[in-house]
């Protein structure tokens, strides 16, 4: 099979890949049904039906999981309901975000704005920052990190309202972001994206319970952003591999 998206790993219960940003998981009642979205693309180029296992946001790229029968994805469901998955993001934000951080901030469900908000917690960890010298809003030079997030809960748009109530919005958000920062990357750095990226997924195979480690290099996009900022490149690894 010819595939429109980078394969990480597949056999005869799962077929994993590498989604980009900018394109729908799957159709919703509010989406256009001309709208290309990934479960569709997937299930034509492979000629049979797969089913979506979790969500990433339209602007987020990096590891999706879909499932080749109902019984596989109703085992993986589990996995995500008891938190038994270990998901891991890449995200550039503005500011210099903390070192290490638990962000323990509840959050209203989006489709039901009269119920309690519900937990939400992210563990956040910086791994680079960067000064330019360019004046913006009302500080001299601009700062901005590059954090992993981990979700410990899996409420909606968690990682990008997440970033906002602690002050560093991710950089690209048009809902929850800063716009002064967003056109300064657009401008300066060509970044026409959400920079959030599901770097890596630990989750047990459905059938024979063994570990995997997925991992989603960056792409292109990342890598030249990477370059201009003076981080230092992420090094090649395999996209999967069972864990001991």
């Amino acid at each position: 099979m010819t595939s429109p998206f980078p394969i990480l790993f597949e056999d005869d219960d799962l077929m994993i890949i590498h989604k980009p940003a900018g394109i729908l998981v799957h159709r919703s009642e509010a989406t256009s049904r001309r709208e290309p979205a990934v479960l569709q693309i997937m299930r034509d180029a492979c000629g049979q039906r797969l089913f979506p296992v979790h969500r990433l946001d339209r602007p987020t790229s990096g590891v999706l999981v879909l499932a080749r029968s109902s019984t596989s994805a109703s085992h993986l469901g589990r996995q995500w309901q008891d938190h038994r998955c270990h998901k891991t993001y890449l995200a550039l934000v503005r500011g210099w975000a903390p070192e290490n951080a638990m962000v323990d901030h509840a959050l209203q469900d989006l489709d039901d704005p009269e119920a309690p908000p519900q937990e939400a917690m992210t563990h956040l960890q910086r791994r680079a920052t960067v000064e330019l010298d360019s004046a913006i809003d009302r500080y001299p030079k601009a700062r901005y990190s590059l954090c992993e997030l981990q979700p410990q809960t899996g409420r909606r748009y968690q990682l990008r309202r997440h970033c906002k109530s602690i002050f560093h919005p991710i950089i690209g958000d048009t809902v929850y972001g800063h716009g002064i920062h967003n056109r300064f990357f657009r401008e300066h750095f060509g970044v026409q994206r959400l920079m959030l990226h599901h770097l890596q997924l630990e989750i047990d195979h459905p059938m024979t319970g063994r570990r995997l480690r997925l991992h989603a290099p960056l792409d292109a996009e990342w890598q030249k952003l990477f370059e201009r900022l003076g981080w230092e490149q992420e090094q090649s690894v395999s996209t999967w591999e069972w864990m001991p």
